[in-house]
């Protein structure tokens, strides 16, 4: 084989000039990079180091491929640098991280190694997204933003990370470690007026959708898709599908969701009445408060945490053999029987809720003109089974509406319950929660569920004590409720309200006030959609898709009203046309849609989709070993299931 030279710039000389070297068609990725280490004569660990072919813009890391097989001629230009550089990161809390991570890797393996550094179990349900443009004042060009580095920290001691006196031990190093570890695993003080004025918030659905264009392609690395060294982006939760959550070792990803939830509620990326926002604003306030007298929590002794995993075991083993007394439950199951009102809004008619004799048994509910006539046939039968559940309460307005969403062939049925008091919500919520899982009313479970429902309600109730207690004036109103409020009343006005519904949530622990909030942000209606712009095959005009963590949704761009929804269990495959940049999804029953993507790449959307089903292959009985291969092959290829 003929010699030809090729030219590589080696990016630790410092200039641009590259070194030349002589080299056949037939010499491997590792004997061209053996060349240039001898001809550097700089002795260094090389061993991060790769060739970045920069016309291509893509890695050679397969050293065994020839240069030939990699399609490599004399007019390439190379790049040897690091695969693993400085990175500005920000983080759900709001600050700065400067860190070393792989420009090289898949976005998704990037993630995993920061995770792994920052001690966040889980990793694949976050990803790196591109940051919005803040609005700059000219009295902020001089500010300079805190940036905790962590650069220095070596990237094989997180390897396995071991905790040391509850924190990872690459963490425990040093003071200033230690201080960043406080960082990630403490709430953030109130932020100020200032500050909220200074951030984006979206405007519109469309605003929305633009959000969710600049999530990075989770199977291209880094460096192809045009970031560089010392470029800024954003770690977030990307999917809204929490699993596993533990309070006892997920310090760092419970307080990072808590504050992207907070951020959520005070940039009014997503609705809440006004008792929900006051009930948030005292969450916060409750939390913010023992944050800041609260030592973090140590996690326990190994003997202690081998015994609490044995017990859990245990408990999972003792579920799964309660099957053999399923069909005596189903027997002497307890029913429900009460008069209620049933609204359904999609039908085309302007008649509101009329009353009904409701039958609640199993996995089912029917209903009757009357009490007398429910020995007969019901008017209809609904099976709960695999629905989804939401509530629709007003506790100031004394509002106590239960919203199903019924599963159907041609997408989703969509039916209103009302209540008429607290209590009967109370029963009949914990039910259809139940039944919506396929558990009967006999479950040990459906009495805890019910006091949960009474506490949540609770929580939003006017406190009769609540106006012996004297009023903090240091409370920073601006911090806790979103502007809207502030446009809507004073200062003075919104002190007291959010300190009376203080009163109902100051006995919790800063762990139960923390997933209490985040309880109440997975119970408001439009938690988890991820919307985008897209234009529907046969349609003339734009229109918004929702994607959530187990449905797809068709909303009206123009008045905002869901048009149609299909769930993901009913999906038989999906694919996209490359091509034409077009999104294909069949269902079952014949019914089949497609799609054009306006607002961003048809991969973010195909990501959303299979990320979303990858997350429910998810259970409690695996092993925290995630399984890459599966990811992939949901997320990152071209091809379907």
């Amino acid at each position: 084989m003929a010699a030809w030279d090729l030219a590589v710039v080696v990016e630790e000389l410092g200039d641009d000039k590259p070194i030349s070297i002589s080299v056949t068609s037939e010499l491997h990725i590792g004997g061209v990079i053996l060349k240039l280490v001898e001809k550097t004569e700089m002795k260094r660990d090389w061993s991060d180091h790769a060739l970045w072919w920069d016309q291509k813009q893509q890695w050679l890391l397969r050293t065994s491929w020839t240069l030939e097989k990699c399609g490599v001629h004399a007019d390439a230009r190379l790049v040897f640098m690091p695969q693993h550089k400085p990175l500005f990161l920000g983080l759900p809390n709001g600050t700065m991280l400067k860190l070393r991570a792989s420009f090289s890797g898949p976005v998704f393996r990037t993630v995993l190694g920061i995770c792994r550094m920052l001690n966040i179990r889980r990793p694949e349900e976050l990803s790196l997204l591109r940051p919005a443009e803040e609005k700059k004042k000219k009295k902020d060009k001089d500010s300079t933003e805190e940036v905790y580095d962590l650069t220095e920290i070596p990237l094989t001691s997180v390897s396995r990370p071991c905790l040391y006196n509850g924190m990872p031990a690459h963490f425990a190093d040093s003071p200033k470690t230690e201080a960043v570890y406080k960082m990630l695993s403490t709430a953030q003080a109130p932020p100020a007026p200032e500050a909220i004025a200074k951030l984006y918030r979206p405007a519109s659905v469309v605003d929305k959708a633009h959000i969710h264009s600049r999530w990075l392609d989770s199977s291209r690395s880094l460096m192809q898709q045009g970031i560089q060294e010392n470029d800024k982006l954003w770690l977030r939760f990307k999917y809204y599908n929490f699993h596993d959550l533990e309070p006892k070792y997920d310090v760092v990803r419970l307080t990072q969701l808590y504050e992207q939830a907070r951020w959520a509620i005070l940039l009014e990326d997503i609705d809440c009445t006004e008792e929900e926002m006051m009930l948030f604003g005292a969450l916060q306030y409750h939390i913010n408060k023992l944050s800041l007298s609260e030592p973090q929590g140590q996690t326990s002794s190994p003997a202690m945490d081998d015994l609490d995993s044995a017990l859990q075991c245990l408990e999972v083993k003792m579920d799964g053999d309660s099957s053999a007394n399923d069909m005596l439950d189903d027997m002497t199951a307890p029913e429900l029987n009460e008069y209620l009102k049933i609204f359904r809004p999609k039908r085309l008619t302007l008649k509101g809720y009329k009353q009904y004799w409701f039958k609640f048994r199993n996995c089912s509910i029917s209903y009757y003109k009357s009490k007398e006539e429910s020995f007969g046939e019901p008017i209809q039968q609904i099976n709960l089974k695999g629905c989804e559940v939401a509530p629709d309460v007003n506790v100031a307005g004394q509002k106590f509406c239960i919203r199903l969403l019924i599963p159907a062939p041609e997408g989703m049925n969509e039916v209103y319950l009302r209540c008429d008091n607290e209590e009967q919500y109370s029963k009949w919520m914990a039910a259809c929660r139940l039944a919506s899982k396929g558990t009967s009313l006999a479950d040990s479970s459906y009495q805890s569920e019910m006091q949960s429902i009474r506490t949540f309600l609770a929580m939003q109730q006017t406190n009769p004590n609540g106006n012996n207690t004297q009023a903090d004036e240091s409370i920073n109103t601006h911090s806790l409720v979103s502007p809207r409020y502030h446009k809507k009343y004073k200062v003075k006005q919104l002190t007291p309200r959010i300190l009376e519904a203080y009163q109902n949530v100051a006995q919790l622990s800063l762990t139960d006030g923390i997933t209490r909030f985040l309880q109440i942000w997975q119970s408001l209606p439009d938690f988890g959609i991820s919307f985008f712009v897209v234009r529907f095959k046969g349609s003339r005009k734009d229109e918004v898709l929702g994607i959530t963590p187990n449905r797809l949704t068709r909303i009206d761009l123009g008045v905002g009203d869901v048009v149609k929804t299909w769930r993901y269990n009913n999906m038989r495959q999906w694919n996209v046309n490359w091509d034409i940049r077009q999104v294909a999804i069949e269902f079952d029953e014949n019914v089949n849609i497609a799609f054009s993507c306006v607002t961003a790449d048809c991969k973010i959307v195909h990501e959303f989709i299979g990320g979303y089903i990858f997350m429910s292959t998810r259970s409690r009985e695996q092993s925290d070993t995630l399984n890459e291969e599966l990811f992939h092959k949901l997320t990152g290829g071209h091809e379907a299931l």
